[in-house]
């Protein structure tokens, strides 16, 4: 089937997640090193859905996208908007770049950018809201670049390796959110 520029950047495209990318998905899934820093549990994420039954993961993956590299028509990650509250306007945003070899690359702050405008403006959120660990820093100043801002820490809500780390709460409403891709294609 392929993917489709549904959201498209500069080094990479946000599309709908096709059949084919189920394997890719279970081999992040089940790899310790992008797990740990990106679910909320450090086992489950919101692409897990995909194992689910279609019933189950139609509801999770209502507004999850792939991001694939531009260049290359090769998907690097996912994220997705998710758990929304409808009559409030708001979302969580879940984002994880599978592949290693696009960390510190600039991928992701894009991929951000992307579905916080699908979600803005394609879906008239309101606000979004992630967690964060706070030993993820790279992931920390990403959404502050994009206009994240802290709103709260869970202390000590996650515990690994020993460890006990909080998870920094940050949203962004749509006032705060840059210029949109899309209002230009509505201006066209």
């Amino acid at each position: 089937m392929g993917h489709f520029q549904r959201m498209c950047g500069e080094k990479c495209y946000l599309s709908p997640p096709d059949d084919s990318d189920s394997e890719r998905i279970k081999t992040w899934d089940n790899d310790l090193e992008v797990l740990l820093g990106a679910s909320m549990d450090g086992v489950s994420t919101p692409a897990s859905a995909l194992h689910r039954t279609p019933g189950q993961a139609a509801k999770l993956l209502d507004h999850m996208m792939m991001i694939v590299d531009l260049e290359t028509d090769t998907p690097i990650g996912w994220c997705a908007l998710f758990y929304q509250i409808p009559a409030n306007r708001h979302a969580l945003l879940g984002i994880i770049i599978g592949d290693k070899s696009y960390w510190g690359r600039g991928y992701g702050e894009e991929a951000v950018r992307l579905i916080l405008d699908y979600g803005f403006n394609v879906l008239n959120l309101n606000s979004v809201e992630l967690g964060v660990y706070a030993f993820n820093r790279r992931a920390i100043r990403c959404y502050e670049k994009v206009g994240f801002r802290r709103i709260g820490v869970l202390r000590q809500a996650r515990i690994v390796a020993g460890g006990a780390y909080d998870t920094i709460l940050m949203d962004i409403l749509a006032s705060e959110f840059g210029e949109s891709s899309v209002s230009g294609i509505i201006k066209q």
